[in-house]
Formats: C-alpha cells, sequence, structure tokens
C-alpha cells in the first residue's frame, strides 16, 4: 500500500521507514494535520495513517474517499477523532492500534504520581537557582495509601500491579472487570466508592459517552480533600472548568495531566508564541499542577510497536483478511 502518514514527526519517520524496511508498503510523510483541508495531501494514498490531533469528519472521510483511499489507520488507541459512520457509508476501513506498550503508559502515570506527590519538579528548578530550602516540597507515603484506577484495561492493569508494589490499596471501576487486575489485587468497587476513599484517583480509560467529562463538579465535590488527580487517558474525560475551581477551592491537592481537551499546541514547539488557550495558561500557573504533552505513549519499545502493528494492520486490510484491530460501529 502507498501509506500518507499526517502529523508527521521525527520519530514517526525514524520509526516507521524501519518497520516499513522490506515490507511491501510504502510510507509518504505529510507534516500537516488531516483535515477536509489537507486531505488532498493524499492523493495517489492507498490508506492514511493519522494520530490523535488529526481529525477525520465526515468531510475529511468523504474527501479521502474521493481520492481512492480505502483505510484509515490510526497509530493509537483512541479513535473518537474519526467519524465511523462516515467511514463506513464510503467504504473506508478503520484500523487501530488498541495496545502498543501499556507498560510506557502505566510507568508514565507513576512517573506523574511520584514527581507530584515529592515536588521533584519544583526541587529541580530551585537546586538549579542553588535554592537547597525544603519548605514547600513536602509529601506524603504513597505506601499504605488508598489508589483508584479508572479503567483497567491493558494500562489500567499496570497500573494496578505498579501501585500494588508500592504497597497501596487498590480500587478499580470499569464497566467489566479484568481477571488480570483481580489477579493483581485490585478491588472493584463502583465509581462514588472510589471517589470517596482514594487518596490518589488516576484515568486510565477510554473516551467515550460513557466517559465524557466523567470527572465534573459532581464528582470532584464526592472526593476527599486534598485528593490526587492523574489523567493519563483523554482531555475530555475530565471537565477542565471544574478542576480549575477544585484546585482554587483545595478540593484538588495535586493534579498530572498528560493530556488535553484541546491539544492543538501539544507535539509542537510554540515557545515563541503566546498561549491562546487561557484555561490551560491558567492550570499552568498552579505550583501543584504537572502538566506533560501526551508523552506517556513516548518510548521506543511503544514506537516500535505502534509502527509494526500499523503496517500489519494495512496488510490484513489490503489481503481482505479479519482485522482484529478494526473499528467499527
Amino acid at each position: 500500500m502507498q501509506i500518507a502518514l499526517f502529523s508527521a514527526k521525527p520519530y514517526d519517520r525514524e520509526f516507521f521507514a524501519a518497520a516499513a524496511e522490506g515490507s511491501p508498503h510504502e510510507v509518504r510523510f505529510v507534516e500537516a494535520t488531516l483535515s477536509a483541508d489537507t486531505a488532498p495531501l493524499a492523493e495517489g494514498a492507498d490508506a492514511v495513517c493519522i494520530f490523535v490531533n488529526d481529525r477525520c469528519d465526515a468531510a475529511a472521510a468523504n474527501a479521502l474517499a474521493d481520492l481512492g483511499v480505502k483505510a484509515i489507520a490510526l497509530r493509537c488507541a483512541g479513535f473518537n477523532n474519526v467519524d465511523l459512520d462516515a467511514a463506513q457509508d464510503r467504504g473506508l476501513a478503520v484500523v487501530r492500534v488498541p495496545a502498543y506498550s501499556p507498560h510506557a503508559v502505566a510507568e508514565h502515570t507513576l512517573g506523574l504520581i511520584l514527581c507530584l506527590n515529592r515536588r521533584i519538579h519544583r526541587a529541580y528548578n530551585r537546586v538549579r537557582e542553588h535554592n537547597f530550602a525544603l519548605s514547600g516540597l513536602l509529601g506524603f507515603d504513597l505506601y499504605g495509601k488508598t489508589c483508584g484506577v479508572v479503567g483497567t484495561g491493558a494500562i489500567g492493569t499496570c497500573v494496578v500491579q505498579i501501585l500494588r508494589g508500592f504497597g497501596c490499596r487498590v480500587l478499580a471501576v470499569d464497566p467489566k472487570q479484568n481477571p488480570d487486575a483481580l489477579a493483581a489485587g485490585a478491588e472493584y468497587v463502583d465509581l462514588p466508592r472510589l471517589l470517596a476513599e482514594s487518596d490518589v484517583i488516576t484515568l486510565n480509560c477510554p473516551l467515550n459517552d460513557a466517559t465524557l467529562r466523567l470527572i465534573d463538579a459532581d464528582a470532584l465535590a464526592a472526593m476527599k480533600p486534598g485528593v490526587m488527580l492523574v489523567n493519563v487517558s483523554r482531555g475530555a474525560v475530565v471537565d477542565h472548568a471544574a478542576v480549575l475551581a477544585g484546585l482554587k477551592s483545595g478540593k484538588i491537592g495535586s493534579l498530572a495531566l498528560d493530556v488535553y481537551e484541546e491539544e492543538e499546541v501539544f507535539f509542537r514547539d510554540v515557545s515563541d508564541e503566546t498561549l491562546a488557550d487561557d484555561q490551560l495558561a491558567r492550570l499552568l500557573t498552579f505550583p501543584n499542577v504537572l502538566v506533560t504533552g501526551h508523552q506517556a505513549f513516548f518510548t521506543r519499545e511503544a514506537l516500535t510497536a505502534i509502527a509494526e502493528t500499523t503496517l500489519a494492520n494495512l496488510s490484513d486490510v489490503e489481503a481482505g483478511r479479519d482485522c482484529p484491530n478494526r473499528v467499527s460501529k
């Protein structure tokens, strides 16, 4: 297949070029983000490969189909940025990478928890200015704390395993109980109980109708005062206006985000520009808020798996085989 890879970054070029070597696929790298306006850049391609900030709405899907594109390959797990109805109507196969490296995202989750708890980000900046004072850097023992894990797929289950290794009590919420999470020591409860009892809450769930704005003002009201909240799932799982209010009131003791609902600035260097998103700019002013730019997936192992799985998915589509990673309504 001829593949047009949108939102291409240097690391995409490196890992997809390596995966495509010796394969029947040819990857063409396009720096632009996919939209209805940029879809013509896929002319001549049999498939497009897109990422989380690409927008394959109905207009884009129709434009791609008109060009003869046969497949949309997401190099990520989420597919909320694709209009599945439009893709299906135009005969576009949609495939994804559901489990590239759950360890990568789970380990980043714990990295955020540890950094935020022990104020490592603040300590790092202080010491570089020769300020070795400890005031304002007080944390807590993670051992013995109750941690709530929302979503126990492959990533959430890895989070459970790591937290149990730290000696935490782990509560879990998921419509379907995962035997591996149970074996690791998770206790499944309903969401109100998880919110009420957890000292730390991590969000590791997909974005869908059930999880959209799952953490809103009502959910925050049910949480312990001073709770730590960590989101490495999708930005829209959290109502950021409610979170800002929770930070100001002290209800949220600390917040870590690797995702944000309006991620247009993510994956780009905008250090010479004015940050137009007032909400994100406000979040970044809080000393107890830690934001990373959607990098939880960013390990060598994960990028290798993403590239290889994406090309394998497209091989299945091209050959007319059933693809285990195909997305359908």
